[in-house]
């Protein structure tokens, strides 16, 4: 989303101008709050980077800046780009999340879910692989896109699955962490049952993200009409209506993937290994920018069980 969505600009190449010029502008107020950074804190935010704060927070420069010096804050102390697949294989054996090879057709990486397959107990263990999983999404998508589409499946599912504190883990993970990073998500023939299980988690999600999440039946032309929009289906598996009768998940093949995606991975962020012989900035959180509606959507979600991904924060928080 981009700054024509909040005002006019007029029409024609003058207007497209302007637009770019007020986005950069903006862009360039967020890099002079944020100060000097480390190597690897500056490589994370890209300009492209920065749009998608400022677009999670209306365009509004100080309450952008806000979210995004608390996400640095958590980058530094939580270091999703070091976690390793050796570290986290044993979460995803049963394939409960993995990325697809497949991009929809807008170039989006796509991460499939089903929680029907969960196989740990451990909420920091769970957390800890979908920020890998996140991180991998991300590396791969194609120059110029910023999202990706969830698939998630209920093959499988029972109630037991679910778990309202991992919900809220993964809202947290995707709202304060990878703003605007969501394109779609597709919630495939979910059950009757899991439609109350949606009324207790959907406070969770602020409200463009809900508006992202689709239900598609597979007896439904017209939810099947969403899976056409969005995927080539001679490419798509079957068990989300595609033509692509291959497995969906293979651990030993996706274990090899992963590993040479590490090391990918390991190379892009070797050029920042300077960032250890350069002064920590503060990243102080000081400014007072969260208005009324993000203090209440905050205070309703902090009545639920604490979040490992806000105390990774709290503690670097003590450290400034």
């Amino acid at each position: 989303m981009s700054l024509k969505n909040f005002g006019s600009f007029g029409s024609g190449r003058k207007s497209i101008v302007q637009e770019e010029a007020q986005e950069s502008n903006k862009i360039q107020e967020v890099r002079a709050l944020l100060g000097p950074l480390p190597e690897k804190l500056s490589l994370y935010c890209s300009d492209e980077c920065i749009r998608r704060y400022l677009t999670a927070r209306g365009w509004n420069v100080r309450r952008a800046t806000k979210m995004l010096k608390a996400t640095l804050k958590w980058r530094l102390e939580y270091k999703p780009e070091e976690i390793r697949w050796e570290e986290i294989a044993n979460e995803a054996q049963t394939g409960k999340i993995y990325r697809s090879s497949l991009f929809d057709k807008y170039g989006r990486s796509v991460l499939v879910m089903r929680p029907g397959f969960q196989n740990t107990n451990a909420i920091e263990g769970q957390v800890k692989y979908l920020v890998y999983c996140m991180e991998n999404a991300i590396f791969n998508l194609p120059a110029g896109q910023e999202q990706m589409v969830w698939l998630i499946s209920f093959c499988g599912f029972a109630m037991s699955h679910m778990s309202v504190r991992m919900t809220k883990e993964t809202a947290n993970v995707l709202q304060d962490r990878y703003p605007e990073t969501l394109g779609a998500a597709i919630l495939y023939d979910p059950p009757k049952i899991f439609e109350s299980f949606w009324m207790v988690v959907k406070p969770f999600l602020e409200p463009k993200t809900h508006r992202k999440v689709k239900f598609v039946y597979s007896v439904d032309p017209s939810s099947r009409k969403i899976m056409e929009e969005l995927f080539n289906l001679d490419e798509l598996e079957t068990s989300f209506g595609g033509r692509n009768q291959a497995s969906s998940f293979n651990f030993l093949e996706y274990d090899a993937r992963m590993t040479e995606d590490d090391k990918k991975m390991a190379l892009f962020w070797a050029g920042a290994n300077a960032s250890e012989t350069v002064p920590m900035p503060s990243l102080s959180l000081s400014l007072d920018v969260e208005s009324d509606s993000d203090e209440s959507f905050r205070e309703e979600q902090d009545k639920f069980s604490p979040s490992p991904m806000r105390s990774a924060t709290d503690s670097v928080d003590k450290l400034t």
